[in-house]
């Protein structure tokens, strides 16, 4: 059994290993990796390689085709329940392992969704299949974290990303907030996006930094979607976050003025390449979350800053989870994560678990949590 247990599990590995090759395309569909076996030999891989394409499984078995393997009898490794029904852009998956006489399905986690959850598991059951759930499924449940915070919440996975010094401050008083991290430090920040669906900061970070916000230090197959939050529209025509908005680096502006000024602005702005989207209210995070997800298919999003950005996600319980670089800088007087929060004891605090960290060559550390 023990032998078994350790198969399943690397055969599994590899299935994850596929599944992180359609980040980036996949949403709002969840990341699938898919592996076939037979004889103790893998004789089809796949993954789920783009909204609206193929499901992981398929994939697997047309190389499995392609290579001329016979799938019958094969046991087939999945880092999803296997779906089930008809309400989607392709034909289910259970019922064709079902046709192509797969004799074992090992899959990481059930799926979430309840057009499926634990339903393509009992047409495979009932038709002979034998069914085996839950191998790997922490680290199955991580990679598609963002599809099951939206299935279970109706809102993306929020990531808080933020850099300061020993002494907590994000920014100078001035506002100055750039570089608070090395070189290393700062491509990881770059990785991490790449990662996401969607980076969030509000203008002042836009008026304090001009960033682009997009992912220059890594290889990236996609760029996230840009956002940012501006009640008046001051993001100046010339930010760098507009004049590289394109297709591949979209940016879209959450505003809330309604006088004409701001409509002249937001006709300059639209002209620039933005996309603009009017909300009565920037500061209902809710709602932002809700047409992200609902109009965009944002399952992860990371939320850049500044500290008061960061501090209401936090305040509105809408964060997830928190990476924060420390330098090793005393950086005096300025805003610091939390500014804003008035907690009347430590009972009140926010605490994260299952903290990790990393050591850059530079002494700079990555602290990493979940809420």
């Amino acid at each position: 059994m023990e032998l078994n247990n350790n198969l399943d599990e690397f055969y599994m590995r590899r299935a994850l290993e596929l599944a992180k090759n359609g980040a980036g395309f996949t949403s709002p569909n969840p990341l699938v990796g898919c592996v076939i076996v037979k004889d103790d030999k893998i004789i089809g891989e796949g993954w789920h390689e783009k909204f609206g394409e193929p499901h992981a499984e398929i994939n697997a078995l047309k190389d499995a085709e392609l290579k001329g393997e016979d799938v019958t009898g094969a046991t087939l490794y999945v880092t999803l329940e296997p779906c089930c029904h008809l309400n989607k852009k392709t034909p289910p998956c259970a019922q064709r392992l079902v046709k192509e006489k797969i004799a074992r399905v090992v899959a990481a986690m059930s799926d979430p969704n309840l057009n499926v959850n634990n339903k393509g598991f009992e047409i495979l059951r009932d038709a002979g299949i034998k069914v085996k759930c839950g191998v790997l499924e922490s680290e199955a449940r991580w990679l598609n974290r963002g599809f099951i915070k939206a299935q279970q919440d109706k809102r993306p996975w929020v990531s808080l990303k933020a850099a300061c010094g020993l002494d907590g401050r994000m920014a100078l008083l001035n506002g100055e907030s750039k570089w608070i991290t090395g070189l290393e430090a700062r491509t990881k920040a770059h990785a991490m996006r790449s990662e996401h669906d969607a980076v969030l900061v509000g203008v002042n970070t836009v008026l304090n930094d001009n960033p682009e916000l997009n992912v220059r230090l890594v290889n990236a197959k996609r760029e996230p979607l840009r956002i940012i939050l501006d009640s008046h529209l001051r993001t100046p025509l010339n930010a760098k976050i507009i004049n590289s908005s394109r297709e591949a680096e979209r940016c879209v502006i959450f505003y809330s003025d309604r006088s004409e000024q701001a409509k002249h602005k937001a006709d300059k702005l639209a002209q620039a390449g933005a996309e603009l989207i009017y909300v009565d209210d920037t500061r209902d995070l809710n709602k932002i979350l809700e047409i992200l997800l609902e109009h965009k298919g944002v399952l992860k999003l990371m939320v850049e800053g500044g500290a008061h950005v960061l501090t209401s996600f936090i305040k509105a319980n809408l964060a997830d989870s928190l990476s924060l670089f420390i330098a090793p800088k005393i950086m005096g007087e300025g805003v610091g994560l939390g500014t804003g929060l008035k907690l009347s004891s430590m009972r009140g605090a926010f605490n994260l678990k299952d903290i990790k960290t990393q050591n850059f060559s530079n002494g700079d550390i990555l602290l990493e949590g979940v809420f």
